[in-house]
């Protein structure tokens, strides 16, 4: 038995090693993606409990403060759209046998949450090994489940294990509570992927699992066992349980009338406990002590039986005070510091245990009215103490104080009741409470915790006299307080000196900006060769990834007078006189169109020759190269001709090919064609038919089986002889939805505009040009490819005309689609402008080019932003005209969403604001018609100020641009929902080794509960053939349907009879069957509606099975389905790589097993005779030279060539892939422009792969790659090489690369409802393919059903303001070029005032604006390190005070260089302030690593001290700001609890001394939530590092995440220090990338990312300091100019 506990113990801690070596690779990131919306996910009842319980602010014997703190994290996950279970295994409760003061409390919050909450909770399953538990993953598929890494003792920590590995063995990822933070609207947490390796383990080891498991539960259980004994003797848990059981019945017979949850287990657990004591008191045996004091006399640690009826009597008050005071009164509580006395120990063990068995039987006694509301509430450690201290202390020294009548009243009530329930001996009588001398409390000196008022400052706002604050927050100052100016914190705001090395620095001085600093390329007016010849070869290469973008001929751009247009009419009558000229150009015009006919003719009858035999012999590759000539020719007379060619052959083809019918079933793929050639005759040239080409399509209809058709268009038709061997045998409505759908005919406008040239825009397209043309903003909202962003060059070509001065500014959300934009742009238009201008510039974080000089600007937020506040840059920014925003729904992203906001309330000027996927856009443009509003009315007031300057003879500041253009102040919302193409679904299964690929009908995704709640979702189209497969479902399921022939395809209204069923008509015939279905659950046909949504779902079943390695067998699958070029989605940047990698390996094994058994040597040697003649011909060069004449000399040369033309030949054509092992289409690119694009990326890191993949095909694209290498897959994706591309959601983002297939290959968070339009949006290319296909490849069914039927998510506000950028507002004030517009900008942010004035505040006390609100000390440079808030105040905290100046000593006076240990002292500062990476605490314990150290080591120490005083005075700060603007909150929601929203309020008592005695604190409790008081909580705890947002009070909208403080340690919620990741310093020291992969638990990628981050910051810091000082022999300067070099150096080696 020992041997076997001692395997399962060695098993167990090899598990515990399994799981904490994958913790270093845990993704840190958010759990719910960008928006209101969340994967369905599992939370571990046990884990949640035990991280509220461990909470450091909480008293554990406090229980409304732990309900609260559970009740704020479950919202805070509600609140962000969470939808979740929550779980409890039977077996964890036995892991609490060493903490039963944990047992009741836990049956409770599960009663809690199940009676008083709409959570769904789960407590059937015994273990998460049961095959119960196993049934109900498969049917609930969660994505992740939440779960502790640690329990209370090792036990626990190993049932958590088990958990884990559970989990990750049925793909159900794994999210850990540790190190959860939480903002606005996201919840970041480390991310355990469910592995391949993890699922192997559990599979692998699954007997050990299962041994280990049922050996660990027999230990627990048998020492839960061994602990009861000594108290209960020989009662064992059962018995317990009964005894528990009878004493409710009996309580329930005394109280038939019922009564709350509170009193009940008051009453149950007192008299339980006493006759437990007393039974425990009789056996006379020792305490559960005895285990450890082997020989403890009873009577020296136990405490009589009248103690602990005194004990009791005390618990009864306490539960009295609990249901007669409201919260408002208990907060006042007084806290005891006292413990209670040893002896009590077993009576409280004791009476937790009696509480647990009898909450465990509360849901037995199911007839008796118990009310649960306060469950929350059932006992209060805290205030037992308080009012056991006013007994034993004050009440014996003579304070007498009364009860009041009503707690007096129901205090006897409770211990009369428990006295009727114990029957073994006589219980006394309520009064006096204390009948005994003992004292339960020890003694100590303070026993009252004091509220430490004199810790917090003083109370009241610094007085500014500023225009700014005024205007901003002039309506809350009057009722806010302000200090005296002799106050000391006023008066120490005299300027501090600055440390003395500090004099010869300009901290006044401004800094080169962002845009300054920014890599320039090609800017200015150099004439050195080498950079205007670098500057020709970008701007080609730019001109040819633009036309691969968009294959159009680029358009010179001629700037226009700006007069007003003629009227139409005007232009009419002139028509009538027309001058010579013009007749003669018309004449001209004619004769070379005329011209251009007759070549068409000839090309068609050259053409016509070879496509009848080709369309005899393959009809669809025929009719494809006719649909190639008619898209290419522009006569209509001859397309009539080719059309009707194209008909006949059909109709030869058809009858051909169905008098054959016996060997073979018939292609209705030649009826389809030949029905394609009806419809586009009859659709597009019916005008201008003969009647015998009427009569020929008559026939061809007659041939399909389609008479009434036919006879419509020619009565006197002959019949056809046999006509069902012709006949496709369907009607003509159902033949072309079935088989015809994505042809149907699109109803598009046939009218020009004479705005647009190149094509004719739909409806709502000249909708957007009318915007532009009235200089109005838009939001416009329509599908991916639909063809919105061509407003917006129709926007760039009108500024672009209108002068060489206006500006418009394009805003998108990543590089990548600058540079497409950028490319786009430049490849469309050009224009000769002045010397020194541009027509395109661009500007990202990383490089610049031409960007100020320039009228279209394409840029990034952030970026955008940066021009928008430097004050010396407002007179460019009045330039602006308009401002395109392109995927604005990124303003509800993770990253940079405040800065979308920001830029959309300060720009003046009109605006389009794109998206594919918006869900609420009306109330985006309704609060973008706000703003408009707000500029309307400050660009009146300006105007007034300006005229009013004018009219007396001053200048004006108003800008005269404005003035120029009246811009319109509306904003337009534009709607377009249809897309161009059909959308179909596949899902992919594994089935005997091969790939099966199922249609996945869109109504399959829905159930009759969600239509009937929510109908069908406004974006589930189906395509006509889904139409038809939905109609014969309901006709099946419902045999006596009333509507089945009205709905028939061939009877219903808008196809019968109808020759040209177009789009629009199979529209509506969708929407007459979603009705239908809806009726049918209105009005209860719900089983018949329940059987037609079953029977669309396919069949496929989802398997546990490692898919990835599969990958290969999908592409093949696809390629040969020919659904090729196909995106492959995969959310992990390492797998996108390997999926890319396996594929290019199957195809070159797959070559490989193809080749002759002597080709590689063959190969070979031909290679090396190649050499050979090669070399003779070099050598025989100069000989030739020399003997020209000599044709002996001659001869052999012309030999040599031909034997090495020969040679390479026979190499090529060894070495050539054969057309099954490549995907690459050769036809797709020529040598030349492969090698082109090829050498961009010669020197990049990946460029050797791509080159490799590229060869076959692949490629791959992710945001750890750069531009240059991500523009390789892009391009040669469209050009067609490659047609596989495996990509993360880098792609979905307005990336134009369109494609026949996408396939969703991994599940993520990520691929959110969001995600899945925009990527899926990426299938169908417009004018290649009809119809696209979109794939699920390993991902759950449940999960394809909720993508498919979700909405698009809202989009939700951010905390948009920051210290830093409040900082650089008020820069922008005080100091722009205009600064009444700069004014007028920063008011735009007329939101969360109260935190704007802490933040002016803060920024007043740390020098870095005066009281006037002028900038001051280095607040330049703060400013510009903006990105990296609140580090960059604490780096410049440094600075001042001379710590760097006293790090930075060179190795020798002379010396200007710096010792290894100086530079790395340098990077350990940077990385603890800007390469800030948290690792799991577990991890801590991992000691063992190759090359990096891991764990960055804390601040040196003169650092860690200067930062430890700068927190704790913003601390203070901020504290004080909280308590000012407590009053402003509403206590009335403080009261109730957050989630289950139960009430403590009501009066407070006022008729009881002892409760106003006790409950008298009333200061230091102002910004503290009323239940964090309860556990003795003062306004102190603001103080306390990294205080919870549960502890303030939580209507603030604000909490300590916005305090600017940088603590330099982090600890979870279990109190265990969080280490930081020293990857900055560890690649100084090593310079290895792997190492980081291997030791940091990073991947390269993402490693390089992360590095590249850290280095731009050092450069920027370096390039600061030097602007800022003049001495150029400055130490701090040098050293950061010298570690800026070495960093570079060994970045730039990988």
């Amino acid at each position: 038995m020992a041997a076997r506990m001692d395997k399962s113990t060695l098993f167990l801690e090899y598990m515990s090693r399994f799981i904490l070596g994958q913790l270093p690779s845990a993704e840190y990131s958010s759990l719910f993606n960008d928006f209101v919306e969340s994967e369905y996910f599992l939370i571990d009842g046990d884990s949640l409990f035990i991280t509220c319980v461990c909470e450091e602010l909480s008293h554990k014997e406090q229980n409304l403060h732990f309900f609260y703190i559970v009740e704020y994290y479950l919202m805070d996950l509600i609140g962000k759209g969470g939808q979740f279970t929550i779980v409890f295994f039977q077996d964890s409760e036995y892991a609490y046998c060493r903490f039963p003061e944990l047992l009741p409390l836990r049956t409770a919050l599960i009663l809690h949450l199940q009676k008083n909450t709409s959570i769904n909770v789960c407590t059937q399953f015994t273990s998460c090994l049961s095959k119960e538990w196993k049934t109900f993953l498969d049917e609930n598929y969660p994505y992740f489940l939440i779960v502790a890494d640690e329990g209370l003792n090792d036990l626990q920590t190993h049932f958590f294990n088990f958990l884990i590995i559970q989990s990750w063995s049925v793909r159900v990822n794994v999210v850990l509570f540790s190190g959860q933070a939480s903002d606005v609207i996201r919840l970041y947490a480390y991310f355990m992927s469910s592995l391949h390796k993890n699922q192997i383990f559990f599979k692998k080891y699954e007997e050990n699992i299962r041994k280990a498991y049922k050996i660990l539960l027999r230990r627990l259980k048998k020492r839960r066992a061994s602990l009861l004994v000594p108290l209960f003797k020989n009662l064992e848990s059962k018995h317990m349980v009964e005894e528990s059981y009878k004493t409710l019945c009996l309580l329930q017979e005394v109280w038939p009338e019922g009564s709350d949850v509170r009193r009940v287990l008051c009453v149950a657990s007192c008299s339980l406990t006493l006759e437990m004591y007393h039974h425990f008191l009789e056996s006379g045996t020792t305490t559960a002590s005895e285990e450890t004091t082997n020989s403890t006399k009873v009577e020296s640690n136990c405490l009589t039986l009248k103690d602990v009826e005194d004990l009791c009597k005390l618990h009864c008050l306490t539960v009295t005070f609990l249901a007669h005071v409201p919260l408002s009164q208990r907060a006042r509580s007084r806290f005891i510091t006292s413990k209670w006395i040893k002896d009590t120990s077993i009576f409280f063990e004791m009476k937790k245990w009696c509480e647990y068995f009898i909450l465990c039987n509360i849901n037995v006694l199911e007839l008796w009215n118990l009310n649960f509301t306060h469950l929350s509430d059932l006992s209060d450690g805290p205030l037992l103490k308080n009012i056991t201290f006013y007994y034993e202390t004050e009440y014996v020294n003579g304070l007498h104080l009364n009860l009041g009548s009503a707690i007096m009243e129901d205090y006897e009530h409770l211990w009369n009741t428990v006295s009727k329930l114990v029957k073994k001996f006589k219980v006394g009588k309520a009064f006096p409470l204390r009948t005994t001398t003992l004292q339960f409390l020890t003694k100590n000196p303070s026993p009252i915790k004091d509220s430490s008022k004199e810790k917090m400052p003083p109370l009241g706002f610094i007085p500014m006299s500023c225009q700014m604050v005024d205007k901003f927050s002039g309506d809350i100052l009057k009722d806010l307080p302000f200090l005296k100016s002799d106050d000391p914190v006023v008066t120490s705001l005299v300027k501090l000196k600055e440390f003395d090395e500090l004099v010869h620095w300009h901290s006044h001085r401004l800094l080169s900006d962002d845009y300054d600093r920014t890599r320039s390329n090609f800017d200015g007016m150099s004439k050195d060769p080498w950079v205007q010849k670098q500057k020709q070869i970008h701007q080609r290469f730019q001109r040819f990834y633009g036309n691969s973008l968009d294959p159009i001929s680029s358009k010179l751009i001629v700037t226009q007078d700006a007069k007003p247009k003629k009227h139409f009419s005007e232009a009419k009558s002139k028509k009538a006189h027309e001058t010579k000229a013009e007749i003669i150009a018309r004449e001209n015009k004619k004769r070379l169109w005329a011209k251009e006919e007759t070549k068409e003719e000839q090309k068609w009858n050259t053409l016509s020759l070879s496509l009848e035999e080709e369309m005899r012999k393959n009809v669809s590759s025929g009719a494809k190269k006719l649909e190639d000539f008619l898209k290419s020719c522009k006569s209509n007379s001859v397309k009539v001709r080719a059309e009707m060619f194209g008909l006949t052959a059909c109709w030869n083809a058809w009858k051909q090919h169905c008098q054959n019918e016996g060997k073979t079933t018939k292609d209705l793929n030649i009826a389809v064609q030949m029905m394609k050639r009806i419809h586009s005759l009859m659709d597009k040239y019916s005008e201008v038919l003969q009647d015998a080409d009427r009569q020929l399509i008559s026939r061809c209809l007659q041939y399909l089986g389609f008479d009434k058709l036919a006879s419509s268009l020619n009565t006197d038709q002959d019949s056809v002889n046999d006509v069902k061997k012709y006949s496709v045998g369907i009607g003509p409505a159902r033949f072309q939805l079935q088989y015809m759908g994505h042809y149907l005919i699109r109803e598009e406008r046939k009218d020009p505009d004479a705005r647009v040239e190149d094509f004719i825009p739909d409806t709502w397209q000249r909708e957007l040009l009318d915007v532009v043309d009235n200089y109005e903003s838009a939001v416009i909202v329509a599908p991916t490819s639909s063809g919105k962003t061509y407003a917006s060059y129709y926007c760039m070509e009108k500024v672009l005309k209108e002068s060489d001065e206006g500006v418009v500014v394009y805003v998108a959300p990543t590089k990548a689609l600058v540079n497409q934009v950028a490319a786009t742009v430049q490849n469309r238009y050009s224009k000769n402008l002045p010397d020194g201008q541009a027509l395109c510039g661009v500007f990202t974080r990383e490089y610049r080019h031409d960007a100020l000089n320039c009228q279209v600007l394409v840029t990034v937020p952030a970026c955008f932003e940066i021009l928008m506040l430097a004050p010396h840059r407002q007179q460019w920014v009045k330039r602006i005209r308009y401002v395109i925003f392109d995927e604005v729904h990124c303003l509800g992203g993770e990253i940079g969403a405040e800065v979308w906001e920001h830029l959309l309330v300060m720009i003046r000027c009109p605006f389009l604001a794109l998206s594919a996927t918006i869900s609420n856009p009306e109330h985006l443009t309704e609060w973008l018609q706000s703003v408009k509003h707000y500029w309307r009315q400050e660009d009146k007031k300006m105007e007034k100020r300006s005229a009013s300057k004018r009219s007396a003879g001053g200048h004006a500041s108003f800008s005269k641009g404005y003035l120029q253009i009246k811009q319109s102040y509306k904003v337009r919302l534009v709607l377009y929902g249809e897309r161009y193409n059909d959308l179909e679904k596949h899902v992919c299964s594994i089935k005997n080794d091969d790939i099966c690929l199922d249609h996945f009908h869109p109504c399959a995704a829905l159930t009759v509960d969600h239509i009937e709640k929510y109908g069908f979702p406004s974006d589930l189209t189906l395509s006509p053939r889904e139409s038809i497969q939905l109609y014969d479902s309901m006709f099946q399921a419902w045999k006596s349907w009333p509507q089945a022939q009205k709905l028939c395809p061939e009877n219903y209204t808008h196809f019968k009879n109808k020759l040209i069923i177009k789009k629009m008509d199979a529209r509506k015939y969708e929407e007459s069957l979603k009705a239908e279905l809806r009726s049918w659950i209105k009005n209860g046909n719900i089983k018949q509606a329940k059987i037609v949504l079953k029977s669309l779902s396919p069949d496929s079943a989802f398997s546990s099975e490692d898919k990835m390695k599969k990958f290969p067998l999908l592409v093949e699958k696809l390629r040969e389905m020919d659904k090729l070029p196909a995106i492959f989605f995969i959310f992990s940047i390492k797998d996108v790589e390997e999926c890319a990698r396996q594929a290019c390996i199957s195809l070159k094994e797959k070559q490989k097993s193809k080749r002759p058994p002597k080709a590689d040597k063959e190969a070979h040697d031909t290679a090396s005779k190649l050499l050979k003649v090669e070399k003779s011909i070099m050598k025989r060069k100069t000989l030739d030279e020399k003997s020209q004449n000599n044709p002996r000399v001659l001869d052999q040369s012309l030999i040599r060539v031909a034997e090495y033309n020969h040679l390479l030949k026979s190499l090529k054509k060894n070495l050539e892939i054969p057309p099954d092992c490549t995907y690459v289409d050769q036809k797709a690119m020529d040598a030349e422009l492969l090698k082109m694009v090829f050498d961009r990326v010669k020197f990049q890191r990946k460029g050797e792969e791509l080159k490799c993949l590229a060869r076959r095909g692949i490629g791959y694209h992710h945001s750890a790659m750069s531009a240059k290498e991500k523009q390789v897959a892009e391009i040669l994706f469209r050009k067609g090489l490659i047609r596989v591309v495996t990509a993360t959601g880098t792609l979905a983002l307005g990336i134009n690369m369109p494609c026949r297939s996408v396939v969703f290959a991994q599940n993520s968070v990520y691929l959110d409802a969001l995600n899945y339009r925009q990527m899926s949006g990426r299938a169908g290319r417009r004018g290649q393919d009809l119809l696209g296909d979109v794939y699920f490849f390993d991902i759950p069914l449940s999960k394809v059903e909720k993508l498919i039927k979700s909405k698009v998510p809202e989009l939700r506000g951010q905390f948009p303001l920051g210290i830093s950028l409040i900082l650089r507002l008020m820069l922008l004030a005080s100091k722009a070029d205009d600064s009444e517009d700069g004014q007028a900008k920063v008011l735009t942010t007329e939101m969360l005032k109260l935190y704007f004035l802490f933040s002016l505040q803060f920024l007043v006390k740390q020098g870095y604006l005066d009281q006037e609100g002028n900038p001051m000390g280095f607040a330049g440079l703060v400013t510009h390190l903006h990105y990296h808030e609140p580090s960059n105040l604490v780096f410049v905290n440094f600075l001042v005070r001379g710590l760097f100046h006293n790090l930075c000593q060179p190795t020798s006076k002379d010396s200007k260089r710096f010792s290894q240990d100086v530079m790395e002292k340098l990077v350990l500062v940077l990385a603890n302030l800007f390469g800030r990476r948290y690792i799991p605490a577990k991890f801590f314990r991992k000691t063992e690593f190759h090359q990096s150290k891991v764990f960055l080591d804390d601040l040196p120490e003169d650092f860690g001290a200067a930062l430890n005083e700068y927190n704790m005075q913003t601390t203070r700060d901020f504290a004080s700001f909280l308590l000012i603007v407590s009053k402003l909150v509403d206590m009335k929601q403080e009261y109730k609890l957050p989630l289950s929203q139960i009430k403590f309020t009501g009066e407070e008592c006022e008729d009881s001394q002892l409760v106003s005695h006790v409950m008298s604190c009333k200061e230091g409790r102002t910004a503290i939530s009323p239940f964090a008081c309860l556990s003795g909580n003062f306004d102190d705890a603001l103080l306390h590092p990294e205080i919870s947002s549960n502890t303030i009070l939580r209507t603030f909208g604000i909490d300590h995440t916005q305090a600017p403080v940088l603590w330099p340690q982090r600890f979870d919620s279990q109190g265990r220090r969080m280490p930081l990741n020293a990857y900055a310093l560890d690649f100084y020291k090593h310079g290895s990338l792997e190492g980081l992969a291997q030791d940091n638990g990073l991947h390269t990628g993402e490693a390089y990312t992360l590095l590249k981050d850290f280095l731009l910051t050092i450069k920027s810091i370096s390039v600061s300091l030097r602007e800022l000082c003049e001495n150029e022999e400055d130490n701090v300067v040098l050293a950061f100019e010298q570690l800026s070099e070495s960093y570079k150096e060994k970045f730039d080696k990988v």
